[in-house]
């Protein structure tokens, strides 16, 4: 636990103190948000506040990892996990990396431009596809030495579903549509100050707390002397939550300079890198069906981008003032900071239900 705490507290000091240079750098590259014209009114005044942001967290989650991992050689657990980078790490940080790349590279057109316009829907998709082949692909293929993969070819919800096994294709296409699903969800919660910080810290700590649960009751734990339904068949559990707990500190001092009134926007930078992340942190702790519940909040503004397009497209008529869901409420009079506050209660009920599920399932398999 204390190399987790240490890469939590290491991501938040260096992304606390790394943001206002980053603040900096993009004011004087002149990288500030273009703002669509059409939308609630006070965005206007939001035009020109530094974009990119999401570089500054995921760089300190990196650094943040190579802490985690210098606290992990003075600890006994490090007899048990790995102590160099692992595989687990390759794939959780490179789709952080890699997927926030893609988000770079749309935020990069976007400046250039001046407009809100940066990577065509379809380049954007095509980024992103390739990310999650990538990545997958090495998730599903590449095996430790007791034959344990990142991935599984199995469907999971709190544990993988023995029976809905698909093989290695099929889990390597569900993987990729994951991580575009997260992508995309976090990219379009990320409309208003802070909203999408907020709730990805909660998203990013409850897959922290499963992870190192899956650690302490791990099948591969020589020292765990319960087996079967007491123990948890993942790849390094303790990577996964070193890796969680230091993406959710560098967002926590991230959120210090996004909250309302923003000083820096995280951008699709940020958006689609933490997509990626938690994407592949549900794949990697065998929790699929369960990060809807856990991505609550994300779930909900999605269908309603998808509820609103479907009903425009179909009887012409809309259902929301506008979609996402945050702006119909601006629309409808809510102050930004109301509609944040409120969203990161949603999300934290979400994450409570889900944590709940996971463990009371650990409770009926003891019981």
């Amino acid at each position: 636990m204390r190399a987790v705490i240490v890469a939590a507290a290491v991501a938040f000091i260096v992304s606390l103190f790394l943001t206002p240079v980053g603040i900096r750098v993009f004011t004087a590259l002149k990288a500030g948000q273009p703002i669509r014209a059409v939308g609630p009114a006070t965005h206007q005044g939001k035009k020109g506040t530094p974009t990119m942001g999401g570089v500054v967290f995921i760089i300190a989650t990196v650094i943040a990892y190579v802490a985690g991992h210098l606290a992990l050689t003075t600890l006994p657990e490090a007899q048990i996990a790995q102590i160099g980078p692992t595989i687990t790490a390759l794939v959780l940080l490179g789709l952080m990396v890699f997927a926030g790349a893609v988000g770079f590279i749309d935020d990069f057109l976007k400046v250039r431009k001046r407009n809100s316009l940066g990577l065509s829907a379809r380049g954007k998709l095509v980024g992103q596809m390739l990310v999650g082949a990538l990545f997958g692909v090495v998730a599903l293929y590449f095996p430790s030495t007791n034959g344990q993969t990142v991935g599984s070819t199995t469907i999971s919800f709190i544990r993988d579903i023995s029976w809905l096994d698909v093989g290695k294709v099929a889990s390597v296409i569900i993987f990729i549509a994951v991580v575009m699903a997260t992508t995309n969800a976090v990219n379009l919660t990320d409309g208003l100050d802070g909203l999408a910080t907020g709730a990805s810290v909660m998203v990013l700590a409850a897959y922290g707390l499963i992870a190192f649960w899956q650690y302490r009751h791990w099948c591969g734990d020589l020292n765990y002397s319960r087996g079967g339904a007491y123990c948890y068949s993942v790849r390094d559990p303790l990577e996964i939550a070193l890796i969680a707990g230091a993406a959710a500190g560098a967002c926590v001092g991230f959120l210090w300079w996004n909250t309302s009134p923003a000083r820096i926007f995280m951008g699709d930078t940020g958006a689609l890198g933490l997509g990626g992340l938690i994407g592949g942190m549900a794949m990697s702790t065998r929790t699929m069906l369960l990060l809807p519940i856990i991505g609550g909040l994300f779930v909900i503004i999605t269908m309603s981008v998808v509820i609103q397009i479907i009903s425009f497209k179909t009887t012409g008529k809309r259902v929301f003032r506008m979609s996402p869901l945050q702006h119909h409420f601006e629309l409808a009079g809510w102050s930004e900071v109301n509609i944040v506050v409120r969203f990161w209660i949603i999300a934290g009920i979400g994450v409570a239900i889900g944590l709940g599920l996971f463990y009371s399932e650990f409770l009926t398999a003891v019981g």
